[in-house]
């Protein structure tokens, strides 16, 4: 486990076991590697379940894809560490390692984000049922309204006309109290207070007769509107917009895709509320642990002294590239040694190769 750990360091394992003194800390520097990596799996499978959300097969991309982002995180956070000259003097090394702490940050960024979405996932959850219930009222209203814009002339006819039949009706029922009363000779200011069925009683039955059958012509006119209308709204399928149920809502919310879900989270911490100030909060916290975790391995690396290691790396590499760019015509470095293998006894040589006859 420990020689894998330095493996993971990205400096060369020979080098590491020369030296006890670095044993420790490419131990830490590549065991942090392996977790971020691990972290930036498990976020990475997590986003693309939730992309895959509703297909049978989605259990087994998101564990592919989980695979495949990890190693990437894994090959870069290694070549990050790696690639820091610890040789360089003074702010050198912080330039040049500026770069790669700004693209530690990014993958921090963006491997926190999936596992925060996992954290407040109760939270996503309710807030997804009150978008969902409100994208629904929106939905039927917009329908309800190009509906109404559509068959604007019929509903005005229906309105006119039971306005008209509302009004008739209670006036018939007025007259037919007043024509009782009158037949009854009850004296009032609209009767004659003479009992039997006389001149007047017979004139307030014809003109409770004329505004009935008015009521039977407005009555069979807003029935057939009505039937009219009801056709046009199962046609237009207006009969079947309802309001999404509980348990609609809850396996629609479960289903919710990664966009959805992202932004559930986003206007979780973007509310005035006291718990969305607290949950933004929270959000920020698990953001810089993971940039500090991703950037960790890198900073341990610029913090700490030049090392046996380094010291030694750097001047191998040197002094090879040195022999291979000098083109003295008379150099002994044209010829092309067979360099001395990593690990190989002391005092081992192997005979000389020329690369050929002609320049």
């Amino acid at each position: 486990m420990q020689r894998f750990f330095w493996i993971c360091s990205g400096t060369p394992v020979h080098f590491i076991e020369k030296y006890s003194t670095e044993h420790s800390k490419y131990l830490g520097i590549g065991a942090t590697i392996v977790f971020t990596a691990l972290f930036a799996g498990l976020s990475g499978g997590y986003a693309l379940y939730f992309v895959f959300a509703g297909n049978p097969f989605a259990p087994i991309w998101s564990v592919l894809f989980g695979l495949l982002w990890g190693l990437a995180i894994f090959n870069l956070d290694r070549y990050i560490v790696s690639s820091i000259n610890k040789t360089s003097k003074g702010l050198r090394q912080f330039w040049q390692a500026s770069p790669r702490l700004v693209f530690a940050v990014l993958i921090a960024i963006v491997i926190a984000r999936p596992l925060e979405l996992k954290i407040f996932d109760k939270e996503i959850h309710e807030r997804l049922k009150e978008r969902y219930l409100g994208d629904q009222k929106e939905q039927i209203r917009k329908v309800q309204a190009s509906f109404t814009e559509k068959y604007a002339l019929e509903l005005s006819q229906i309105k006119k006309y039971q306005a008209e039949y509302d009004l008739l009706s209670s006036d018939v029922n007025r007259l037919r109290e007043e024509l009782k009363e009158e037949v009854f000779g009850s004296k009032t200011a609209t009767t004659s207070g003479v009992p039997g069925y006389g001149t007047y009683a017979k004139n307030k039955e014809l003109v409770v007769d004329a505004k009935h059958q008015r009521l039977v012509f407005l009555a069979a006119q807003l029935a057939e509107l009505q039937a009219y209308m009801n056709a046009q709204k199962a046609a237009e399928g207006i009969n079947n917009q309802m309001m999404l149920t509980e348990e609609l809502l809850d396996r629609k919310a479960v289903h919710a895709g990664f966009a959805d879900r992202n932004w559930a989270l986003g206007a979780l911490t973007r509310d005035s509320g006291d718990v969305s100030r607290s949950s933004a909060a929270a959000v920020q916290f698990i953001t810089l642990l993971f940039i500090a975790f991703e950037c960790a391995p890198l900073i341990v690396k610029l913090l700490s002294d030049a090392g046996p290691s380094d010291v030694e790396g750097s001047e191998t590499e040197r002094r090879i590239i040195a022999q291979l760019t000098n083109t003295a015509f008379l150099n002994r470095n044209r010829v092309v040694r067979q360099y001395r293998f990593m690990g190989a006894k002391p005092g081992r040589r192997h005979a000389r190769r020329y690369m050929g006859q002609k320049r």
